[in-house]
């Protein structure tokens, strides 16, 4: 896993950086509830099996990224391209071990496919697949920068951030996706973050996460969103998740850790430091979290700028301080926070 889409495309999904470019249906009328009861209809859904068209746009500020030339294969690219521009995906989900994202590129296909303890990433533009062996059936599988466009899992990781900081209220009900939903909107009570709001649609029967919004502090358009344009609540079909690489395809099989703590990557990982909590908190990885061969890719250059002691990745909801030293800091936060908390 190289380091920067590692510590970028984790941070942009948990800042929140999340809003779809289609527009919300007419005002429908549902049975009043506080925002308490919809966070609960939220935790309380038990919805497992669905399939549906999802709908993503950022509007991040990052810089184009090059498609020829020096760093055109790089995979940080490749990942960073999940968070940028505009993408249509298909996903399919029939409980929590079999799950397939789809991401329909203009010319080529992405999918990540998880079946009991087979995990399959496959990559139809240069026909490469790689296959994960989970070590049981109740073993998580492995992050993918697809993940990042499934309305649930951004929606869970910021109603995670629902704490003091942060102001809960209701909008106005929406019809998303051909669904009656309620409207969350999550705003950080600190200044101190580039996180402005974040208004989550729920579906008003189910309690599924239909589309997550999120804009930036300053920022006209929003940020990021990810959401249904459609979506069918019945199983899915059990072939969807039988994956088998096409001929000629290069396949890499991924060993996983065998016990808690352990990596497959040379070297240690030292646990993160956080400064401050919540929507402006900051993570410090360590001296060392960034090898010479991620400083060297023409990439890096493109996407950071020179700054007092370092250099900076900044984008409208987080920013990346990767110190002289080798220290990375990381927050939806400004820049100058992340000065600050490294000069301590």
């Amino acid at each position: 896993m190289r380091w920067l889409p590692a510590v970028v495309v984790p941070a942009v999904i948990a800042a929140g950086a999340v809003i779809i470019p289609m527009q919300a249906g007419a005002a429908v009328n549902l049975p009043a509830k506080t925002p308490s009861e919809v966070l609960a209809l939220v935790a309380g859904s038990q919805v497992e099996t669905f399939s549906g068209t999802v709908e993503q746009s950022s509007n991040l500020g990052l810089p184009e990224l090059p498609t020829t030339g020096p760093g055109s294969n790089s995979s940080q690219a490749s990942m960073l391209d999940l968070v940028t521009g505009s993408h249509t995906a298909r996903v399919y989900a029939d409980g929590p071990t079999k799950e397939r994202i789809q991401v329909m590129d203009s010319l080529a296909e992405r999918d990540a496919i998880r079946n009991g303890t087979n995990a399959w990433l496959y990559t139809s533009k240069d026909n490469t697949a790689t296959h994960i062996t989970l070590p049981s059936k109740t073993a998580s599988a492995p992050a993918s920068p697809e993940q990042a466009l499934t309305p649930s899992e951004v929606a869970d990781k910021l109603l995670a951030k629902v704490d003091p900081a942060t102001t809960v209220t209701l909008g106005d009900n929406q019809s998303v996706a051909g669904r009656n939903a309620y409207e969350l909107i999550l705003t950080p009570k600190t200044s101190g973050t580039l996180v402005g709001s974040v208004a989550i649609a729920v579906d008003a029967e189910t309690g599924l996460p239909l589309r997550v919004v999120v804009d930036a502090r300053g920022q006209h358009d929003p940020a990021f969103s990810v959401g249904f344009s459609s979506i069918d609540l019945g199983t899915p079909a059990a072939s969807l998740f039988t994956f088998a690489p096409p001929a000629h395809a290069t396949v890499k099989e991924q060993a996983l850790p065998t016990t808690p703590g352990t990596h497959t990557e040379t070297g240690t990982h030292a646990k993160p430091t956080v400064t401050g909590s919540g929507w402006d908190a900051v993570v410090e990885l360590k001296v060392g979290s960034v090898p010479a061969s991620v400083t060297s890719d023409p990439l890096y250059g493109e996407l950071t700028t020179p700054v007092s002691g370092g250099r900076a990745f900044s984008t409208s909801l987080v920013s990346v301080l990767i110190t002289d030293d080798g220290r990375v800091f990381a927050g939806a936060v400004p820049v100058s926070r992340l000065e600050a908390v490294a000069a301590q």
